[in-house]
């Protein structure tokens, strides 16, 4: 046994030290959630700012390819280093003449696309050899190549390329090649920038939104952990007494696990009443036995010692001790009614009953066993009543209260039963013209195996639990019962039950 205590307690360690705490996993997800969705963003947002910067980097060297290429086109011969160079160079040697002027300086169309410091501009004879640069080229020209315009990779550095041949403006031949090359220093160097900016936001966004999701869970989930904390009371609390004054607070936030800690508080309300059910139970049948078996003790004690011989005595012991079992096994069948009264709304929690039809039969059978009692009807129904409650149920409440106004109605045998309804609940009523019950001893009608003196003495037969088994039986259909009397006059004695409108019965 010890051993199996052992082999629990190290389970339970061990799925204490694999727990994964909820506020963790909420952080946890909040973060990847955040960081998932900003890396779709800045994807995005990456490849539009990339798209933007090359277009730009090739229109720069569209413009420059633009510029040579208009102007060597006013040439008439093939191109050679002499007439290139002259064509070319003259233009930007004039303005470096007259930097004084910034306005001319930067209007000549040659000067500026040729300053830019990424763009370089070769120009190449008909051969493919090179006769002009304006700069040290990262990319030699083939004249074999077909492609216009590419992005190629030299030296580790992404390099835009673009030709295009010259074709005279006078000969409208081709008389020469002109390729322009822009190292994307610039576009590279932009690039690397946003992922490195994107990524230190990734992770500031993704570490702020786990503390948010971390202290946010903690906040939302306090709930959670005072129900915890009540369970470990619970556990923790001493045997016989385990639920009885452990309940989780009341929360003020309107929510989920608000209604989760009221159903926790009901369901250990409902625990603890079975609980106190059970050992009243116990308490109950111990203390009401307890007599009847003295007295069979006492008259076989009788019967040992000198009975035997005695056919009087023998007589009377056997007579008392068999009415004595009669009353137990009475007894012992309405504890187990009452004990299954306390159950009714979860085994019959569904059942539904005609309360006119069972009040005509009730009412119809005690006329026919007690014809020397006068019975009177008060019946405000003409139609179906559906009520929920267990026909038998029903049936039984009817017949113990009937059954109390005969048995307490000895001078005036007359016993009145009314059913009536209004716009929530079914009521019937049985009134008797009795000995009546005191102001003092009403409100312990109910109680188990409470009589009060003379009219609920135990010659009047019974174990003083009908009226409880009753209680017990409407209480659990969401019913009330309840008792008005007067000393010498009679009681009355009322059920009321919700009342089964045709839409609900229809659903159910």
């Amino acid at each position: 046994m010890k051993k199996s205590k052992d082999i629990v307690a190290a389970l339970k360690e061990k799925r204490k030290e694999r727990r994964f705490s909820l506020k963790l996993k909420w952080s946890l997800g909040t973060a990847i959630g955040v960081l998932a969705i900003f890396a779709v963003f800045a994807t995005l947002l990456f490849q539009s700012f990339s798209s933007l910067i090359l277009r730009q980097e090739k229109q720069y060297a569209s413009d420059a390819l633009s510029v040579a290429a208009n102007h060597l086109a006013t040439l008439e011969n093939e191109l050679n280093e002499s007439n290139t160079r002259r064509e070319l160079s003259s233009s930007i040697e004039e303005n470096e003449q007259e930097r004084e002027e910034p306005t001319r300086l930067y209007s000549n169309s040659v000067f500026v696309a040729f300053s830019r410091k990424n763009i370089g501009v070769g120009a190449y004879n008909l051969n493919g050899q090179k006769v002009f640069s304006s700069r040290k080229l990262p990319v030699n020209f083939n004249i074999k190549e077909t492609d216009t315009g590419k992005v190629v990779t030299t030296g580790g550095t992404n390099v835009y390329v673009e030709r295009r041949p010259v074709i005279s403006k006078g000969t409208r031949k081709t008389i020469g090649y002109v390729q322009v090359t822009n190292r994307l220093l610039d576009y590279d160097n932009t690039r690397h920038k946003l992922v490195l900016i994107f990524i230190v936001f990734g992770i500031t966004a993704a570490f702020a939104s786990a503390i948010l999701g971390y202290v946010l869970a903690s906040w939302l989930l306090r709930p959670i952990d005072v129900i915890n904390a009540t369970i470990n009371k619970i556990n923790g609390a001493e045997e016989g007494d385990p639920i009885a004054d452990i309940r989780v607070p009341e929360m003020k936030h309107q929510d989920e696990l608000t209604d989760l800690s009221r159903l926790f508080n009901d369901m250990l309300d409902r625990m603890q009443r079975y609980i106190e059910q059970q050992q009243q139970f116990v308490e109950d049948v111990s203390h009401e036995l307890r007599t009847p078996v003295a007295i069979i003790q006492g008259h076989l004690d009788l019967l040992n010692r000198w009975g035997k011989d005695d056919p009087q005595v023998l007589a009377e012991s056997i007579s008392a001790s068999l009415q004595e079992i009669t009353r137990m096994k009475s007894l012992v069948q309405e504890m187990l009614d009452l004990s299954r009264a306390e159950q009714v709304e979860i085994h019959f929690g569904k059942e539904v009953t005609d309360a006119r039809e069972v009040a005509l039969q009730v009412f119809n059978n005690f006329k026919m066993i007690h014809p020397d009692f006068v019975f009177l009807i008060d019946d405000d129904l003409k139609d179906e009543t559906p009520v929920k409650i267990y026909r038998n149920h029903l049936e039984q409440v009817l017949i113990i209260l009937m059954d109390n106004a005969v048995k307490y109605s000895q001078k005036r045998k007359e016993v009145h039963l009314s059913v009536s309804k209004n716009e929530r609940y079914v009521d019937l009523a049985v009134q008797d013209f009795g000995e009546g019950i005191a102001q003092q001893d009403i409100a312990r009608v109910f109680n188990r195996f409470y009589r009060v003196d003379k009219a609920r003495s135990r010659d009047a037969g019974g174990n003083g639990l009908g009226l409880s088994i009753a209680q017990r039986l409407i209480e659990g259909y969401h019913g009330q019962l309840t008792v008005e009397s007067v000393l010498g006059q009679g009681s009355v004695f009322r059920i009321s039950l919700p009342l089964i409108i045709k839409e609900q019965k229809n659903a159910d």
